[in-house]
């Protein structure tokens, strides 16, 4: 999942889960309901989405840039 802070709170989204998102006005908040969003979603796709989804390899990183 991805989360964005912004002037109105926070955004969460899943970008491998189309139409995936949620909002919420603390960091825990939002935390709470994309995780809600994507157990919903999941709920909502065949045994073979599933395997497809399960069977996927999703590697995650930081980088940090020096700024002059």
């Amino acid at each position: 999942m991805v989360i964005e802070k912004d002037d109105y709170g926070y955004y969460a989204y899943s970008p491998d889960l189309e139409g995936c998102q949620t909002q919420g006005n603390s960091l825990e908040e939002v935390r709470e309901n994309i995780k809600e969003a994507i157990e919903l979603y999941l709920e909502t796709l065949s045994e073979n989405e599933k395997k497809k989804y399960l069977s996927k390899e999703i590697l995650t990183t930081t980088l940090e840039v020096k700024v002059a």
